[in-house]
């Protein structure tokens, strides 16, 4: 019990006597996270809007003008045997001669209904896990070697561009991530370490009497948490600040659940448990 009042006194020592330097830390490591807290959010929106946009992609897949119309049921057999594909619809030469009138507004052949050019085709959806280049691929190879089909089509040049900006995203993020856990680090180590340059007489005196190293190092400890935790806190207290008073109704932004906020604010206090550990790391060798 004597040690945890200890523990509690010098806690609330520290922050007293030092109230600059905390509040310093405070807004230092806020801003820091708030700022990785916007790239978060805006990560979440951009992959639900991808996950939308590309659920829209299909492939359309061309019918060989040799092959008979009686014949095209056992391509369209063959194709759905291919796991995570689903046959939309079928587009017959006539079918294909009503959309190109959709399009332009008039029909340009009249008088070629018996040597309609137009190619017949099957358009094709997919699962979600299967709406990647790789995959694609894989089911445009399988699609090509069935007996019948002239040509596969679907908007490849489009995806990958859409997946390479995706994954520039996320290496960004990455960079991001580890630029702003170093800068804490750094930031919050140097804050400590004022700290306890301040309080290097008295820790070395209680060493002396006899006082364990991880009881004078605790109220560090703890400061670091209740720092990295109320910091961590406070960027999202400030954005959901921000969300009620505005409204955006034009697209849907996309927030972490308050799980995920919970876990994020626990690693922000350990993020602030280790920025301490560095910062008095010195000290500890008396």
């Amino acid at each position: 019990m004597t040690r945890i009042i200890h523990i509690i006194k010098e806690l609330f020592r520290n922050l007293y006597k030092n109230p600059g330097t905390t509040l310093s830390a405070i807004l230092t490591m806020t801003l820091l996270f708030l700022l990785f807290d916007l790239f978060w959010i805006g990560t979440n929106t951009t992959d639900r809007f991808y996950q939308e946009y590309i659920s829209e992609l299909n492939m359309e897949v061309f019918v060989a003008e040799n092959i008979p119309d009686s014949t095209v049921k056992y391509i369209q057999e063959a194709i759905s045997q291919i796991d995570g594909v689903t046959i939309e619809s079928y587009f017959s030469k006539e079918d294909a001669r009503e959309e190109l009138m959709n399009i332009v507004g008039i029909d340009l052949l009249v008088g070629y209904e018996a040597t309609n050019p137009l190619p017949r085709s099957i358009l094709l959806s997919f699962e979600p896990e299967m709406l990647s280049t790789l995959k694609l691929n894989e089911v445009e190879n399988q699609i090509s070697k069935i007996e019948g089909v002239s040509y596969v089509y679907y908007s490849k040049s489009w995806l990958t561009k859409v997946e390479q900006t995706k994954s520039l995203i996320s290496d960004f993020g990455l960079f991001l991530g580890g630029l702003i856990l170093l800068t804490v680090l750094v930031s919050s180590a140097n804050n400590m370490r004022l700290t306890a340059k301040t309080r290097a007489v008295g820790f070395k005196q209680m060493r002396l009497l006899g006082a364990g190293k991880i009881i004078l190092a605790f109220p560090f400890f703890i400061e670091g948490i209740l720092l990295g935790a109320i910091s961590g806190g406070l960027g999202w207290g400030l954005i959901f600040y921000v969300k009620s008073k505005f409204e955006i109704t034009k697209f849907t932004i996309v927030y972490p659940t308050f799980d995920e906020i919970l876990i994020y604010c626990a690693l922000t206090g350990l993020l602030g448990l280790i920025s301490s550990y560095v910062g008095i790391k010195r000290l500890l060798r008396l």
